[in-house]
């Protein structure tokens, strides 16, 4: 922490930028229903900068960012939409349901019950699920995009590195007032991204729809529930 932002301490022993960093990690959440109105260039560039901060194995900053707006944001939208009715899938990183514990499944079952309740998606409506999905590729309304890519020998470990800036890219935008829904369904379809954005290299991770929230919608009222510190960690020693 530099000498500038450096936290200085509370008569109760407390940092007091303790208080800030807990609002602003505890307030992001994933928004899947925007308004249309878009992130000024100045707020933007501020935003991914400061994201850059990120730390990486080495400082090797394995990743590479391409960020949609405008007309191109929607012809890339319909070409998601026409690759997913196609069924043409193009995937960097594999994916398999197995690779959730039961636990883990038990969390994201919870967690999809509250999401389509919302919806009036009734459980057994896999149809309508999957018209949600479908609608979920023009990025649930939000006005920008940005892809996170890695190198293309990348594994795990390099990918590990772009989840650290992916964290703080989205807290980035929590501190401008923007708001983010990373989106793992984007990356299911690599190669129509690549194809409408012009390029030929770099593995695609995740996508990040962003903008500002619709905050009338009631998908934007689900809450999210957080496992007990217990059950993920334990101190030693």
């Amino acid at each position: 922490m530099s000498p500038s932002v450096r936290a200085s301490t509370s008569p109760s022993g407390r940092p007091e930028l303790s208080g800030y960093a807990e609002e602003l990690i505890r307030g992001r959440r994933a928004v899947r229903a925007f308004r249309g109105d878009v992130v000024a260039q100045e707020t933007m560039r501020a935003i991914f900068s400061l994201a850059g901060a990120a730390p990486s194995n080495s400082n090797a900053q394995p990743w590479q960012v391409e960020v949609v707006s405008g007309a191109l944001r929607d012809r890339l939208a319909d070409s998601l939409q026409a690759a997913h009715a196609a069924r043409r899938v193009s995937v960097d990183f594999p994916y398999s349901e197995d690779m959730y514990s039961p636990v883990q499944q038990g969390r994201r079952t919870d967690f999809g019950a509250r999401l389509y309740g919302a919806l009036g998606i009734g459980r057994d409506d896999h149809a309508a699920r999957g018209a949600y999905d479908a609608e979920s590729l023009r990025f649930y309304g939000a006005p920008h995009v940005a892809f996170l890519f890695v190198s293309d020998r990348a594994d795990a470990r390099l990918a590990a590195d772009v989840g650290a800036y992916l964290q703080t890219l989205l807290l980035a935008m929590t501190a401008y007032g923007v708001d983010s829904c990373p989106q793992g369904l984007l990356s299911f379809y690599a190669d129509t991204v690549r194809d409408e954005l012009g390029i030929s290299t770099g593995k695609l991770l995740v996508g990040v729809s962003f903008g500002y929230a619709d905050a009338a919608a009631p998908v934007n009222q689900v809450a999210a529930e957080r496992a007990a510190l217990e059950a993920t960690t334990t101190f030693h020693g």
